[in-house]
């Protein structure tokens, strides 16, 4: 249990306030739908000098070019700078969407202007911004746009440059309308299915980092509240047990039982259990901050690892491998030690003939594998790994340790990982990055 003092540890090293930032900041989404604007601009830019060159060169309309490219030129402006002001931000504020969608629209708007105003057949594309806002933005921000859209388009049927087509009957002229209609309908249902697809991705990727989040929330205050039942129970167990360690030091005085070595080595062994169970009590006392003053302990990958295995209870043969290269030096974590234990039994649990224990690096990461020749996991366990109370032994409260393992690497920064081996057995591994145990 000792590894429920790790929320305060983190906490002090501002772990808990980033988790607070991430999950109550901007949401990433957000600066993925902005670089989907951003594209979109993209193929706006290139759209319309095609339909420039198109109806200017081939149907020899009169445009005005340079008002035009003015135009143009603004819009690969924006998207340069939005790219750079996007670089220098971690979050990006949903307000940020509705002012790129007015851009849009006012460019759209010029564009129009200089074309033809409410009958060019391209002011059908004021629909796709209004679409993109009902997605984007909230209710609000949406009808805004939608009323700032429809004001564009009756100032556009109101004023407007005419567009000249020389030597078009009027027939020619609706054909091509018609043709024109036809270009941007294609168009739009084409970019409202590639847009929404991808927005609707984004924001399912933030549903489910919404609810990773609250699951971690829920779990977290499922640990809180088992090291306060933890600490309660620590301090009711200490009496009694004080109570037996008097009892047995009166009964190794007592001559029938000093004379019987049988008799004294039980004894004994009961005293080395005894403080044991009395130096759990302390560590559990210790990391709900009853007791404090200890400085952290300095050490290496190396001597950590032999530590580990050192005061591992286990009674299985267990084989150290360390391949993790040069030593380091790190800041030994009590926590880190006893959930390694606790993959440890697990696997000796499963495989009381032999357990592996293998320390390796990966660029910037602690790899820590825990290896065995059981039975492996059920597929219910490998899918609910990590969950409390997710075992298969039928122990009343059982299923807490893997969830422990899990929630304490996590607070660390890394990942548990847990599969089945081919050749028979199962392998948990442990990966945290170096910069959380490193000794800065």
């Amino acid at each position: 249990m000792g590894d429920i003092s790790l929320d305060t540890r983190l906490s002090e090293r501002g772990e808990t306030v980033s988790l607070m930032r991430t999950a109550l900041g901007a949401d990433p989404s957000v600066r993925k739908n902005m670089l989907l604007l951003i594209d979109l601009r993209w193929l706006a830019v290139a759209g319309q000098v095609i339909t420039i060159a198109v109806v200017g060169f081939g149907f020899g309309v009169s445009l005005p070019y340079v008002a035009m490219g003015l135009v143009l030129l603004g819009l690969v402006a924006l998207n340069l700078l939005t790219l750079r002001w996007l670089a220098h931000r971690e979050e990006v504020p949903r307000s940020a969407l509705f002012v790129a969608l007015l851009f849009d629209v006012a460019a759209l708007t010029a564009q129009l202007f200089m074309s033809g105003g409410g009958s060019n057949p391209f002011a059908a594309l004021y629909l796709l911004q209004v679409t993109l806002g009902a997605v984007l933005l909230d209710a609000r921000a949406a009808w805004i746009l939608v009323s700032i859209t429809s004001a564009c388009y009756i100032g556009l049927t109101l004023e407007y440059e005419p567009l000249a087509v020389p030597g078009h009957s009027d027939a020619d002229l609706f054909h091509l309308h018609t043709l024109g209609l036809l270009t941007c309908f294609a168009l739009v249902a084409a970019l409202l299915v590639v847009l929404i697809t991808r927005i609707g991705k984004n924001l399912r990727e933030r549903d489910q980092r919404i609810a990773a989040l609250r699951q971690r929330a829920v779990e977290e205050d499922h640990i809180v509240r088992m090291g306060l039942l933890a600490s309660g129970a620590a301090h009711e167990l200490g009496t009694p047990l004080s109570s037996l360690s008097v009892i047995l030091n009166d009964w190794q005085r007592v001559p029938a039982i000093a004379g019987d070595p049988d008799l004294v080595q039980e004894i004994d062994e009961m005293q080395v259990a005894l403080k044991r169970c009395k130096s759990i009590l302390t560590g559990i006392l210790v990391s709900a901050g009853e007791a404090r003053g200890e400085a952290p302990v300095v050490t290496t990958v190396a001597a950590f690892v032999r530590e580990v295995a050192a005061d591992w209870r286990g009674q299985g043969v267990l084989l150290v491998r360390n391949h993790f290269g040069d030593d380091l030096p790190i800041v030994s974590d009590p926590a880190l030690k006893q959930v390694i234990q606790t993959v440890l039994d697990n696997a000796l649990d499963a495989s009381p003939e032999w357990v592996e224990l293998r320390v390796e690096r990966e660029d910037d990461t602690l790899v820590i594998s825990v290896l065995d020749i059981g039975p492996g996991f059920a597929a219910e366990m490998l899918a609910n790994f990590g969950r409390p109370y997710n075992s298969t032994k039928g122990r009343a409260g059982g299923g807490l340790g893997l969830f422990l393992v899990v929630n304490v690497v996590r607070k660390l920064g890394g990942q548990v990982d847990a599969r089945n081996r081919p050749g028979g057995g199962a392998r948990v591994t442990l990966r945290l990055p170096l910069a959380a145990l490193a000794l800065e």
